[in-house]
């Protein structure tokens, strides 16, 4: 099983609370998370990442067990092999694109020093066309150029899956549709197993195999890509 999430916890904000409770289980390589804004997708993805603790459940990713309340496992976000793109791209603004990919290569607390080498960091530098802006700051870049850093940044730490939380939000349609296919393009080339959750039926339609419909914090049906596309 590529996915299998059963995760339940309860988030307060002052007086109000919210019940997320989200059970899914998927063979496929590329599920997309959908629902409208308040749905619950991002917090699930902070909880299958590791940022967030849940109250009960277990994730298992690429047959990994990275959290069972069960069992007492609960890996920390750093052990268990995920790359996490965040909606806002989340770059370091003081380092450069080749540094900020380097990053996720470092080893200890300091950063990668702006001459620093490291094959696999040039690789995806090259893969994802940076090379005439590596030197360049986060604040330089477009829209386009800062998510290929953050998709490139994510990839280096060669993850065993990739969580991407609304990775097209930010951008105009143009671009959105391009990057679009070059993501799923990338995906097809390294078999890696992604989860991306968003609210555009443009993304589910391009990128998903399946796809799990969140609404108020829990799962409301699961469908393939061709039942979407034969809706």
């Amino acid at each position: 099983m590529t996915w299998d999430i059963a995760l339940a916890k309860e988030l307060r904000h002052g007086d109000a609370a919210f019940t997320l409770d989200v059970r899914f289980a998927s063979h496929a390589h590329r599920v997309v998370l959908f629902g409208p804004s308040g749905a619950g997708k991002t917090q699930t993805l902070k909880l299958i990442a590791g940022i967030t603790r849940p109250d009960t459940g277990h994730v298992q990713v690429a047959s990994r067990t990275l959290f069972d309340s069960e069992r007492g496992v609960n890996l920390p976000a750093q052990r268990r092999q995920l790359g996490f793109v965040f909606q806002d791209y989340a770059l370091f603004p003081h380092l450069t694109v080749r540094q900020n990919i380097a990053f996720a290569r470092r080893h200890g607390w300091l950063n990668p020093g702006a001459r620093r080498h490291d094959e696999v960091a040039e690789r995806w530098i090259r893969n994802f066309h940076l090379e005439p802006v590596a030197g360049l700051y986060p604040a330089q870049l477009s829209g386009g150029q800062r998510q290929r850093t953050a998709l490139a940044r994510a990839l280096a730490h060669e993850p065993a899956a990739l969580l991407l939380d609304e990775p097209f939000a930010a951008l105009d349609q143009r671009l959105r549709l391009r990057l679009r296919s070059e993501l799923a393009e990338l995906l097809d080339q390294v078999r890696l197993p992604m989860l991306l959750i968003t609210h555009d039926e443009g993304d589910l339609r391009a990128l998903a195999d399946d796809v799990v419909h969140l609404q108020d914090g829990r799962v409301t049906h699961v469908e393939t890509a061709r039942e979407v596309a034969h809706a």
